[in-house]
């Protein structure tokens, strides 16, 4: 009896000490792991309420790479209480009995294999379950005129239009172009028109959006790679203000001219009380912080006895009424330039 105690005792200290993938551990005898349950949601250190992501496709498609947090489940195994590990700049994951273990470039179902492998010299038929708490590894930035702007995470296989939706869709003002540009550790990116910059560190490329939404273009809609930055361009936007029927900013078309009568007929024409022949044109000048005013008398051009005057992107005519004609022109022009308290309309 008392020697069965004895050999119990060692066997139990034998299994906690950590022995390096490959060795035998003298006197350990060999056990059976019984299958893993399913466990409870772990909640990421950094976001105490968040459950576990555990979703199927994810665990096929998703690439494990720097500062993801994984939880380990083995059965039977005393290191593995679900405490969430984040993998090393290097890509390693560094275990009990195994040791460091390469996890960078696995997804974990790939993940599971490899430390199952590791842990068949202490475990007979060990039950592996790894499992996802943080996605950190795989960012795309996506910049412009997108909704939500900033730095997303790839989750598994996405397109372009997939990334977009991520960052909350298109804003009212967004152009028809989007530029994505890659580094050279993912390759070219796998389109006709896509080139080199000169230090030949990264490829860029313009996407016609309207082409690739109206699917003209499906080859456009590519996947997208991580670190690739993601850029919208904003569309030109004449605004016009005022004594109008209908004040706000027009988004016009790639390569869209537009002259003063124009932008009044979009506005769809005068208001009751304007001053049409005081109205201005306030455009971008070399000063940020100033515009020039340009006199526009639309009564004259209405008549005929004066030439339309062409806008440019980003032009503001200003149509005040008779009894203000300057009042709220600079709080007005303020707004614009800090887009906000404009409505910005498509066509």
């Amino acid at each position: 009896m008392k020697r069965t105690a004895s050999l119990v005792l060692v066997s139990i200290w034998a299994l906690q000490r950590p022995y390096c993938a490959g060795q035998i551990a003298p006197g350990v005898p060999v056990v059976s792991a019984s299958p893993v349950q399913a466990s409870p949601s772990v909640a990421s250190p950094t976001n105490p309420t968040a459950p576990v992501i555990d979703d199927g496709a994810i665990r096929s498609d998703y690439v494990l790479g720097a500062d993801d947090m994984v939880t380990i489940q083995v059965l039977d195994v005393p290191f593995t209480d679900q405490t969430p590990m984040r993998i090393e700049s290097s890509g390693h994951l560094k275990l009990p009995m195994v040791g460091r273990i390469m996890a960078g470039g696995l997804t974990p179902a790939q993940l599971e294999e490899r430390i199952t492998e590791s842990l068949k010299t202490y475990v007979r038929k060990p039950q592996v379950m790894v499992r996802l708490v943080e996605f950190r590894s795989q960012p795309v930035t996506v910049l412009g005129a997108v909704t939500t702007p900033g730095i997303h995470q790839l989750r598994g296989r996405k397109t372009l239009l997939e990334i977009i939706s991520l960052a909350g869709g298109l804003r009212q003002d967004a152009g028809t172009v989007a530029t994505i540009t890659r580094g050279k550790a993912f390759g070219k990116i796998p389109l006709g028109q896509a080139h080199a910059d000169s230090t030949g560190d990264y490829t860029s490329c313009a996407v016609n959006l309207r082409d690739l939404m109206e699917a003209r273009s499906p080859q456009f809609n590519i996947l997208i790679q991580p670190t690739d930055v993601i850029s919208v361009e904003k569309a030109p936007v004449v605004y016009v203000i005022g004594a109008v029927k209908k004040s706000g900013g027009f988004v016009l078309n790639a390569q869209e001219k537009v002259s003063v009568l124009q932008a009044l007929a979009m506005a769809e024409g005068l208001d009751r009380g304007s001053s049409p022949s005081s109205a201005k044109v306030l455009r971008k000048s070399n000063d940020p912080d100033n515009r020039k005013e340009l006199a526009i008398d639309l009564k004259k051009i209405l008549n005929g006895k004066s030439e339309d005057v062409a806008m440019l992107a980003d032009d503001i005519l200003f149509v005040p009424t008779s009894t203000a004609k300057n009042a709220g022109l600079r709080g007005l022009e303020t707004a614009i330039n800090i887009g906000t308290g404009v409505m910005i309309f498509r066509r």
